[in-house]
């Protein structure tokens, strides 16, 4: 499921060129894609650092998917293109009802969409969360699929290796039961939160043995 405007030839042509686009600069290792679920309401939670991993993920998935992007980058000839391959504009720091109406059209039918919930880059450990997903799920009962990625960021402390090691890791789907209210919503966001927290650390753990 794609949202309207959204042109589908454009949207596996755009799929296509994320899968090869980072290859000649990082050695790509994507572990768990038989994770994701092949069919079904499926909300992504990610954790985010550059805008590397947005596209990394869109080239990696087995399925066609819409992730939720900052409206800022929705101008000019980008915007364009994002739209027509089925991205949705986001306002951050607003309840955006537009973006947000759009996004339950998209898992209703049974869509796949991505949502990065720590709302904006930064080291990518999540230790914060924003409630967007939870809500989401609560209103599509969309299941919940966390995505940990590690490798884009230049090391504060040395120089960046040639062909840096970019790796992903698709952990297990489940189910989330939202309670009513803002304590429940908040509830469901920290255990988001607390499971691709998790993730991410376990993704620095293999990382570091290897």
């Amino acid at each position: 499921m794609l949202p309207e405007g959204a042109w589908p030839r454009l949207h596996d042509f755009g799929r296509w060129i994320a899968r090869w686009l980072y290859r000649p600069a990082y050695r790509i290792r994507v572990v768990g894609v038989s994770n994701v679920p092949r069919s079904g309401a499926v909300v992504l939670v990610a954790n985010h650092s550059t805008l590397i991993e947005p596209q990394v993920l869109f080239g990696m998935l087995p399925r066609r998917s819409v992730f939720l992007i900052k409206s800022e980058l929705m101008s000019g000839v980008l915007g364009w293109l994002l739209v027509r391959i089925g991205q949705l504009p986001v306002r951050r720091g607003v309840a955006d009802r537009a973006a947000l109406t759009a996004a339950v059209q998209v898992l209703r039918a049974g869509g796949l969409l991505g949502v990065f919930p720590e709302g904006t880059r930064g080291s990518g450990d999540v230790d914060r969360a924003e409630q967007g997903a939870a809500w989401l799920v609560r209103t599509t009962g969309a299941v919940v699929l966390p995505v940990a990625t590690r490798g884009t960021l230049r090391p504060s402390d040395s120089r960046r290796r040639f062909r840096p090691k970019l790796d992903v890791l698709v952990g297990a789907p489940f189910e989330l039961t939202v309670p009513r209210g803002r304590s429940g919503l908040g509830e469901a966001t920290e255990e988001i939160r607390k499971r691709l927290a998790d993730l991410v650390h376990e993704l620095d753990e293999q990382r570091a043995a290897a």
